[in-house]
């Protein structure tokens, strides 16, 4: 395994994803590509429609790098990590990524079944289903060693 693209969406979740990915790549010497998606939710206050479309994704894509350079900067020194934003809708962002990146292994977590998740699905489980590249999801939230 040459490389993990794990995707991390800020919830309580992404330690766990992060922990387990980090023990993988440990295992295997594998790099570890932090990745964050990043879309338009559709309910957004209307103050944030005041914007210019290219303000907000970039406000957006400025968080995200912010996110997960913070997230970087507590990797141990042994990992070699980079980091990655994508545009779009989540699992799609994901799975384009993970192509881009030509990644072994895809680590995401799992979410609870909302309504809204039962209805559409959760993004664990559309990149389960559509992504060319192995998929672990992780339920769990082990330490980060």
């Amino acid at each position: 395994m040459k490389r993990i693209l794990v995707a991390l969406d800020g919830s309580e979740r992404s330690a766990g994803v992060l922990g387990t990915s980090l023990k993988l790549a440990k295992l295997t010497g594998a790099e570890v590509v932090l990745f964050r998606g990043i879309g338009l939710p559709p309910a957004m206050p209307p103050h944030v429609w005041a914007l210019e479309e290219v303000s907000l994704i970039e406000a957006l894509r400025h968080d995200a790098e912010k996110y997960l350079a913070g997230v970087a900067a507590t990797l141990p020194k042994d990992v070699t990590a980079r980091t990655e934003v994508g545009v779009g809708v989540p699992w799609q962002a994901v799975c384009a990524a993970a192509e881009k990146e030509n990644a072994d292994l895809i680590v995401v977590g799992s979410h609870g079944y909302s309504a809204v998740d039962r209805l559409l699905g959760t993004t664990a489980a559309k990149v389960v289903n559509h992504a060319t590249r192995s998929v672990l999801v992780v339920r769990g939230e082990p330490a980060i060693p």
